[in-house]
């Protein structure tokens, strides 16, 4: 489907606050925020309209919008993330998705949900079980979702260390194709989809986003840059390091739909 809608929360001035097991230092704001520009600049290229929100100082990590919502065609439901110290930012979005939803609906305690566990692919969504989202969430998520007509499947990835949420190491690339991290390719929930195994060096970049005509890559990892392209579809190759020491990605940084 064709992606015309995009969220976005530049870092604020207490980013380097936020959650992160990464080791990889502080972040280095002024390059967080050209990073974070440079990057909504390409999805705007992609052509999309941006909505931005303004940063809060009460949450740090709030440039990772996607955890706080799961958007489809169809309608929209505010997570409950699955830290504590992130419980509130779904509300701030909420307010910007009430502009383009009637009505929102969202997960309920004891659930927990982030949307970093979410992997739509072709109308299909595959939910992560992972330390954030627990099994109430993933329930609530998959009852809403099969009431919309759409299809999902929980994948447990709790004894994957290195994977924060599921899109750490599972992306769409469009169509039948994924892109996924060696402990998650021979997944029996991947069954029957074109999966493109990413290296154990270039894990990280398991995190791509395909938008429309374009597949946008972390930048340095030339491997998989090449293993994606395909006729008509351009890869563009994008910088995140200070948001890599902050455990985020290209994808935590939009919520698109």
């Amino acid at each position: 489907m064709r992606l015309a809608q995009a969220i976005v929360c530049p870092p604020g001035d207490n980013f380097a606050d936020g959650l992160t097991v990464s080791a990889l230092g502080p972040p280095d704001l002024a390059l967080a925020r050209a990073q974070h520009g440079n990057y909504v600049r390409v999805l705007e290229e992609c052509g999309l309209a941006i909505t931005r929100l303004e940063p809060d100082w009460h949450y740090p990590d709030a440039p990772f919008v996607e955890d706080t919502a799961i958007v489809t065609p169809r309608g929209a439901m505010l997570t409950r993330p699955g830290a504590e110290s992130r419980q509130g930012e779904e509300a701030i979005v909420g307010r910007a998705l009430a502009e383009h939803f009637q009505w929102l609906e969202a997960i309920k305690a004891p659930g927990t949900l982030d949307g970093g566990d979410v992997c739509e692919a072709d109308g299909h969504f595959f939910i992560g079980r992972s330390e954030r989202t627990n099994d109430e969430g993933a329930r609530q998520l998959a009852a809403w979702l099969a009431g919309l007509g759409w299809d999902s499947t929980v994948m447990d990835i709790r004894a994957l260390s290195e994977l924060l949420h599921l899109k750490s190491g599972l992306s769409h690339l469009g169509g039948r194709r994924l892109a996924a991290v060696g402990a998650l390719a021979r997944h029996p929930a991947l069954e029957g989809w074109a999966v493109l195994r990413v290296s154990a060096e270039e894990e990280y970049a398991a995190n791509c986003v395909r938008v429309n005509d374009a597949i946008l890559v972390p930048a340095g990892f030339p491997h998989l840059a090449a293993a994606v392209r395909e006729p008509g579809v351009r890869v563009v190759e994008l910088e995140v390091s200070e948001f890599r020491k902050m455990d985020g990605g290209l994808s935590c940084l939009s919520l698109r739909w």
